[in-house]
């Protein structure tokens, strides 16, 4: 299905445009103006002619024909006739925000709206649904602007409004690249099938995330994902896993969510990496999006204390990963910075209190670096300690450490760990290491978990498919 016009439309049409914000409906019209649509603009209210300068048109039939997207914002009564008169003019995407469909048991609603769009070149997006964001194409559901300058290599399809919405807002400030998002809500007419085969097939997508609650054609979706999956990771989270949980679903979008154990085999066995919640499948999506992403499964881990060493060990080793001996030359040369005091040189590393110093956590990816047994570097900065013992390295300290890694051959992935959550200062100092760490283009985690669960699920698909010539 050619959803080029849906992604990067010419003219857009919004239907029940206000011109206020509020009431209880997204002001789709000033987001376009705000975030810098350049295509043609028709504010559709029969409650005015001009606002602003702009003109407003009565209705769907007063539109010039052939406008490539309409949003329709209008009450659920409404919507058969706009429909109608979408057709009409030949709109060829109409994207209802509007609510009380088949989730609110209307479903011969729905079925109406397909039985007018069929015989026709106008598609449908959602019903019930926010809709699309593709920052080239200049279309958004929120006023927050991804920053320029990021490569934007992720693709997202969501079922849920607020889960989609919830993605672009993490990524945006987790420096994650977005190409095109698309809320899909009760997928009447274009289905999240439809949205993966475009992904799959557009090549400046290199990453692609979904969340859905049920498919309407499993087969296709399946054998859909395992074309995709075949060139790029697909990260999928499923929403309705309990009977409270398929119940919420279908109040929600009118999904009927199927035996969860079925479904996350299914698409495991077709190439998916299945994630258990939101974080997780943004932790995914920002390793996959990343030059970082890991060959192999041992890791070299730098820390300041014993424990910390032992338990990432532990779950490393629980998730599949290794903690193997580091060379005698490797563990020379860390040994040069450091004293033997309170400090290993095996792996994990421990460098003690030295690891709260950015130039000798340089020197000792370096070394990791040119380890053989080494496949990803995993340094554990600590800004509690940090901030206590190395406050005239706080402003330097990132950078000292961005230079390491450019000349480091292998990819590294920095934790950045806080447990005094109640200190501002501290708390300032993690997000400062963060941005920095994260334009640079290193995937960044909060916990040992998280980063070792991320690279083990990533790595699970890598098994399954190899690199091919161009891909991280």
């Amino acid at each position: 299905m050619d959803l080029q016009r849906l992604f990067y439309p010419e003219s857009i049409a919004v239907v029940g445009a206000s011109a206020k914000l509020g009431g209880g409906k997204l002001p789709y019209f000033h987001i376009l103006k705000y975030v810098g649509y350049k295509g043609r603009l028709y504010p559709v209210n029969p409650k005015y002619d001009e606002m602003d300068g702009i003109k407003y048109y009565h209705s769907v039939d007063d539109l010039p024909e052939g406008i490539d997207l309409a949003i329709v914002t209008a009450p659920a009564n409404a919507s058969l006739e706009i429909t109608k008169a979408a057709v009409r003019k030949k709109i060829k995407f109409i994207h209802f925000f509007t609510a009380g469909f088949s989730e609110g048991g209307n479903g011969e609603l729905e079925t109406q709206l397909l039985e007018e769009v069929k015989k026709s070149g106008t598609k449908i997006v959602g019903p019930n649904c926010i809709g699309v964001y593709c920052p080239e194409g200049g279309v958004s559901f929120g006023f927050r602007k991804q920053e320029a300058g990021m490569a934007p290599d992720v693709a997202f399809f969501g079922q849920s409004g607020g889960v989609t919405t919830n993605f672009v807002r993490s990524a945006v400030a987790q420096k994650i690249g977005l190409n095109k998002v698309i809320s899909f809500g009760n997928q009447i007419d274009i289905r999240a099938e439809d949205y993966l085969e475009y992904f799959a097939a557009d090549e400046k997508v290199l990453v692609i995330a979904g969340y859905v609650e049920d498919l309407k054609d499993g087969r296709y979706f399946l054998d859909t994902l395992r074309r995709a999956s075949q060139t790029k990771p697909v990260v999928l989270l499923k929403g309705g896993i309990t009977d409270a949980g398929s119940r919420a679903a279908a109040s929600h979008t009118g999904a009927m969510a199927g035996d969860y154990l079925v479904w996350a085999s299914a698409v495991s066995q077709h190439g998916a990496i299945v994630v258990d919640n939101f974080e997780q499948m943004m932790d995914v999506v920002m390793l996959c999006a990343s030059g970082h992403r890991p060959r192999g499964p041992r890791t070299g881990f730098l820390c300041a204390g014993g424990g910390m060493a032992v338990t990432f060990t532990d779950l490393a080793e629980l998730d599949g990963l290794g903690v193997p001996e580091l060379k005698r030359e490797t563990q020379e040369s860390i040994a040069e910075k450091i004293s033997d005091v309170n400090t290993s040189t095996t792996n994990p590393v421990d460098l003690g209190m030295f690891g709260f110093d950015f130039n000798i956590v340089a020197h000792c990816i370096d070394a990791l670096n040119r380890d053989e047994n080494v496949d990803v570097i995993i340094p554990y900065f600590s800004v509690d300690f940090i901030n206590t013992f190395q406050k005239a390295q706080i402003e330097s300290g990132p950078s000292i450490i961005i230079e390491a890694v450019r000349r480091a051959s292998k990819p590294v992935i920095p934790i950045v760990s806080l447990y005094s959550v109640d200190n501002i200062e501290m708390e300032e100092t993690k997000l400062a290491m963060f941005l920095a760490f994260r334009k640079a283009g290193l995937p960044v985690y909060a916990t040992t978990q998280d980063c070792i669960h991320a690279i083990s699920l990533y790595l699970r698909w890598l098994k399954k498919h190899p690199p091919r010539v161009g891909m991280g």
